[in-house]
């Protein structure tokens, strides 16, 4: 059954777009009531606007905290049309039918992002907001809520197009995006107040995505989360389900470095990477570790492409490449290929949450992100042979690499550049083996290289193998009950071993 917009109830703390809708409501002759400041913004465009207190009799009272609870303003949304013990009730107490609800909430989540004392925190709690768009949203078979200025597209199309009518679709479709942000509301609050606690889990995202698929042609794929907020993307085709495993992949690897570094991703794992004093030098170590997975892969640096590094990297066919900046000159080679991405990084501090979730069973596992990046400080020497400077920089250098790489894994490096990696094996010394065989088809000589390992070594076998391959030097958290015997077997072999204390395995 279409209804008809007779009276309004305005109360927005935000006015962009709403002189508009204003319009026109005015010239579909609907009433307006309103509070505060929107009461005042509604009469300075020439509208009559009768006040709040002026319906319920009641000021607006401590403070600003009670202006719109009252029954005569909830019984004029709640009141259902077709009931008729509501009816005679409604008449019996004078109260107003509204027909629709135009309102927006404190901006909670500003404040608290912004860095707000806890006093302006609790006073961005909206109670008469959240009331009323509970209250009509509930009501949805006879009124109209529009809860945020997203909403405010849609009402216009209804009231430009529709003269203000509205039928049982229209109203719930209202309805429901009214909940969608009633609900994230909550769920922020909620967030402040439980902190670290991890009590619930309580997830809001607003603007899912349509992907094209998800990670197969014949799985549906969505995005929640504001890309843009991290990114700009200055070229090429639609980003896709498995592009954005892999963007996520190539920033937080990337973002472990400090140095200039490049890498080459394939589905998730770095087949390149190196550190060197320019994108173009790092660009060409890093291919070199396997440039037959490099095709078709992500690209990603922490300093600006010039034209030079430009230059080789468009001689092969990659998705994505991520920079925090580029040279004009860059982009104009770039940008030949006309389905490349092209991404702009600007915050890798927002591209990655504090916290991770993955659905499992019936339920979700969340954990704490993993952070940690170990230092020279922070290693401990296990062998009699202690390694030198040039060994350790290599040796943390492989760590990070091993940290991003799927378990089991073993990383292999030799100046500042990946070798080779064995990537989610089934065992350890498969992931070495595979590492030693793919270093030797791109002809590494591993003779002085590093070896890291995401877990500690259950037996010598790993060190055995790396030794006979000419790896003078190895990286694991330690903490097996047997790491006695591999380091016994360093020891009589030459090499230097160190531990971090920290696994870092990737499932």
């Amino acid at each position: 059954m279409s209804k008809k917009i007779q009276t309004a109830l305005i109360s927005v703390y935000h006015k962009d777009g709403l002189e508009e809708i204003l319009l026109e409501l005015h010239k579909l002759r609907v009433k307006f009531i309103s509070t505060g400041g929107t009461q005042e913004f509604i009469q300075s465009l020439g509208y009559e606007c009768e006040a709040v207190e002026d319906v319920s009799s009641y000021p607006s009272i401590l403070g600003g905290r009670v202006k719109t609870l009252h029954p005569k303003i909830f019984g004029g949304i709640l009141y259902r049309r077709d009931n008729e013990s509501d009816k005679k009730q409604v008449k019996s107490y004078d109260i107003p039918s509204i027909d629709l609800v135009i309102v927006d909430l404190y901006p909670f989540r500003e404040t608290v992002a912004s860095g707000g004392t806890e006093e302006e925190i609790i006073e961005k709690i909206d109670i008469g907001g959240i009331s009323l768009i509970r209250a009509a949203a509930k009501n949805y078979k006879d009124v109209i809520i529009v809860a945020s200025k997203e909403q405010y597209a849609p009402l216009l199309d209804l009231l430009k197009e529709k003269k203000g009518l509205s039928d049982i679709d229209d109203r719930r479709r209202f309805a429901k995006e009214a909940f969608m942000v009633s609900s994230g509301y909550d769920s922020a609050i909620f967030s402040y107040f439980d902190g670290d606690d991890k009590s619930a889990l309580r997830i809001a995202q607003d603007g899912g995505k349509q992907l094209r698929y998800g990670e197969n042609p014949h799985q549906q794929g969505l995005f929640y989360g504001n890309f843009d907020e991290v990114f700009e993307q200055l070229h090429g085709k639609e980003i896709s389900y498995n592009n954005l495993l892999d963007i996520d992949a190539a920033v937080s690897l990337i973002s472990d470095f400090n140095e200039t570094a490049l890498a080459i991703l394939k589905h998730n794992n770095a087949c390149g990477m190196a550190c060197r004093p320019t994108v173009k030098e790092a660009w060409d170590a890093a291919l070199a570790a396997d440039p037959v997975s490099a095709f078709g892969g992500i690209v990603v640096t922490n300093r600006r492409v010039d034209k030079e590094a430009a230059a080789a990297i468009n001689e092969i066919f990659f998705e994505v490449i991520i920079a925090p900046e580029y040279d004009k000159e860059a982009l104009d080679i770039l940008f030949q290929k006309k389905n490349r991405i092209i991404l702009v990084l600007k915050s890798s501090e927002k591209a990655t949450q504090r916290l991770q979730y993955r659905s499992v069973l019936n339920g979700t596992l969340v954990q704490d992100k993993d952070v940690s990046v170990e230092t020279a400080a922070g290693l401990q020497v296990m062998t009699t042979k202690i390694p030198t400077t040039k060994e350790i920089e290599d040796l943390l250098f492989a760590n990070i690499l091993v940290k991003h790489t799927k378990s089991n894994a073993i990383v292999l490096a030799k100046d500042k550049q990946l070798i080779a990696s064995g990537t989610g094996q089934t065992s350890r010394v498969d992931a070495l083996n595979q590492a030693i065989e793919k270093a030797g088809t791109f002809h590494f000589d591993l003779q002085g290289a590093v070896m890291a390992s995401d877990a500690f070594f259950p037996f010598p076998d790993c060190v055995e193998i790396a030794a006979k391959a000419g790896i003078t030097a190895v990286i694991q958290p330690g903490g097996s009950v047997r790491d006695g015997e591999s380091v016994d077997y360093c020891n009589q072999n030459g090499l230097s071993m160190v531990k971090t204390g920290i696994r870092h395995f990737k499932h």
